[in-house]
């Protein structure tokens, strides 16, 4: 069974003081962390060593959340991995977002606990797919 330290996330926001609460929370419920300040940050550290799953801010100020989607999505070369994207927008156009393959959202202020559960279910939902969940292993 998977536990939360099988899992690393990269956690991307512009604003240290952001990075730094979801670190922490993550952290604390026993995830690996690894944070990227800017779209381009966060490119290099998902091709370097994709995480297994992307808490991505949806405004930055050099390349905003949805363009780090497409391309992650565009490349051939990655493992699908979801991507929950942070919102201070009230509204979401839903439509774009699943065009570009966003898994999920969650809206600021960010609600610990309900963070928490949608981060697990992503997690849950990536392994199953993956089949790594082999109930008949020893």
């Amino acid at each position: 069974m998977c536990t939360p330290s099988d899992f690393r996330i990269l956690v991307v926001d512009d604003i240290d003081d952001n990075l730094f609460l979801l670190q922490t929370i993550l952290e604390t419920a026993g995830y690996e962390v690894d944070t990227a300040g800017n779209g381009g940050s966060a490119l290099a550290k998902v091709e370097d060593s994709p995480p297994d799953l992307i808490l991505m801010d949806v405004m930055m100020p050099d390349m905003n959340g949805y363009e780090v989607t497409r391309q992650i999505r565009q490349n051939p070369s990655l493992p699908f991995m979801p991507i929950l994207m942070v919102t201070a927008y009230d509204t979401v156009n839903t439509n774009c977002a699943l065009s570009l393959g966003i898994n999920n959202f969650i809206r600021k202020p960010i609600e610990f606990d309900g963070l928490l559960t949608k981060v697990a279910a992503l997690l849950d939902k990536e392994q199953l797919e993956k089949g790594h969940h082999n109930l008949s292993k020893p």
